[in-house]
């Protein structure tokens, strides 16, 4: 997955703008260096639904996308930028539409580029910004709430998948623990919290072991349901140990996965990114892995801005036919 880009060290002031699934999302970064990361979180808009409504997603960020734009921009003029970067993809539909429409607008309205990105690609991005960026080739463990990938990386704009997720992705699976716990949403912060409480030897949690570098937690979604069911009444005394063993149980398929592949691949480093990769756990279990700042973890555009260093910018009008998609490419 690569594109041709505009080329690492460019003199390049990009706007970004990041709608794929509940974060309305705005930066502005110059070569690397971050100088605005503004995100609004829809979490407690959605937290009452114990996930995130897509149609409430989207007109949510019809709300905040021009107000997050002029927060981000601060003191700069949109005469200032050398670009305008966006998510494409993959992710919501509605929400990454309303994105791609304020971007092509603040595009074409200063006759300004405007390079689409893999908002995969984005969270692999997210470590090359300042202050610490981290050069490829490296392994790179992408975790999130609608991913769970093994990547290649052997250069800034480009990876290659070599282990995925046959069912439920990492984050999936911890928000369906917490909601069979009872807990909020977010759930993998949730739990990552009740966690600390508990013991994390308690419950013996199975994850499936599949063929080659894939994962699968649909089975442990399901041990877990079985044993909220037998507990009944007592659920609620045991409800640190279960989340403590059930983060456990995916934090260890996570690692043992993750070493299995830098061994097959000879690679020398491993990078964790993505939502997942703000667990307390998966980052003490990985202690050399290189890791994006807890901001940079979670959906932000400033990662969509890095990304579209190495992204293709693409000239106005040829832009404006430009559609989202749902699913990876």
């Amino acid at each position: 997955m690569e594109g041709p880009g505009l080329g690492a060290g460019d003199a390049l002031l990009i706007l970004a703008l990041e709608t794929s699934c509940d974060e309305t999302a705005a930066a502005l970064v110059d070569e690397g260096r971050i100088v605005s990361n503004v995100v609004s979180s829809q979490a407690d808009l959605h937290a009452r639904f114990g996930g995130v409504v897509p149609e409430v997603a989207s007109r949510r960020h019809l709300e905040l996308v021009v107000p997050v734009v002029r927060e981000a921009l601060g003191d700069h003029s949109l005469d200032e930028l050398d670009t305008v970067a966006v998510t494409q993809g993959p992710g919501l539909i509605g929400a990454l539409l309303v994105g791609l429409s304020a971007a092509k607008a603040l595009a074409w309205g200063r006759g300004l580029p405007l390079a689409p990105v893999n908002h995969l690609h984005g969270h692999v991005a997210s470590l090359y910004l300042e202050p610490d960026p981290l050069e490829p080739p490296f392994l790179c463990l992408l975790a999130s709430g609608g991913h769970t990938l093994l990547v290649d990386v052997p250069e800034h704009g480009a990876f290659r998948p070599i282990g995925t997720t046959l069912d439920d992705a990492a984050g999936e699976a911890f928000d369906k623990g917490a909601r069979l716990l009872g807990l909020g949403y977010p759930g993998g912060a949730e739990i990552d919290r009740l966690a600390r409480e508990g013991d994390p030897e308690a419950f013996d949690f199975p994850v499936a072991r599949v063929p080659g570098l894939d994962f699968s937690f649909s089975g442990v979604k399901t041990a877990l349901l079985y044993e909220v069911r037998g507990l009944g009444d007592r659920v609620e005394e045991r409800r640190a140990d279960l989340a403590a063993s059930y983060q456990r149980a995916i934090v260890r398929a996570l690692v043992q996965r993750t070493q299995e592949a830098a061994e097959r691949t000879g690679a020398e480093r491993i990078a964790v990114v993505g939502g997942v990769a703000a667990n307390s756990e998966l980052r003490a279990a990985l202690p050399d892995a290189t890791a994006p700042p807890l901001a940079l973890c979670t959906d932000n555009a400033a990662m969509i801005a890095s990304a579209a260093r190495y992204a293709e910018a693409i000239q106005p009008p040829g832009y404006l036919a430009l559609d989202a998609y749902a699913s990876a490419l």
